[in-house]
């Protein structure tokens, strides 16, 4: 008997875990909890929500992950999809959000902006790199 999962993908977009560090798989399981914190909260504003953050000088890690994740499911054409902690398989939203926060903490604008570029339209893209940029050096700090 196969369990149901919360969230429904199809097969061919399921890509098992990629060899991350620890840090980083930390960082997913992070990610995840906040997400499924955020399922059934009130989106957020982005533009507003990116200018408190900026004026907040000591704005968490948790704070920028809040904002991104509850503005991401209205940029993104589709409702991104998030797994529990811990699970072995990543969706194509997981996979692309830690391709753009790896890209971010090695300096790697040409693969952030290619990968912001691909998903999201162009008036969201400069608060998105603001967030992915700020949960990146929050969490390269804690």
């Amino acid at each position: 008997m196969q369990l149901l999962r919360i969230c429904q993908e199809p097969d061919f977009l399921l890509q098992p875990l990629p060899r991350l560090s620890d840090e980083w798989c930390c960082v997913l399981d992070a990610l995840r909890m906040t997400a499924s914190q955020c399922r059934v909260a009130a989106q957020t504003d982005l533009f507003e929500a990116c200018a408190v953050l900026s004026i907040k000088e000591n704005a968490s890690r948790d704070g920028f992950s809040q904002v991104l994740l509850k503005c991401l499911r209205g940029v993104i054409s589709t409702k991104p999809i998030f797994y529990q902690p811990g699970t072995n398989t990543l969706s194509f939203d997981e996979a692309w959000l830690m391709q753009a926060l790896i890209a971010s903490r090695g300096g790697d604008i040409h693969s952030l902006a290619f990968l912001i570029r691909s998903r999201v339209p162009k008036m969201y893209q400069r608060n998105i790199v603001f967030l992915i940029n700020g949960i990146s050096d929050k969490f390269t700090k804690n």
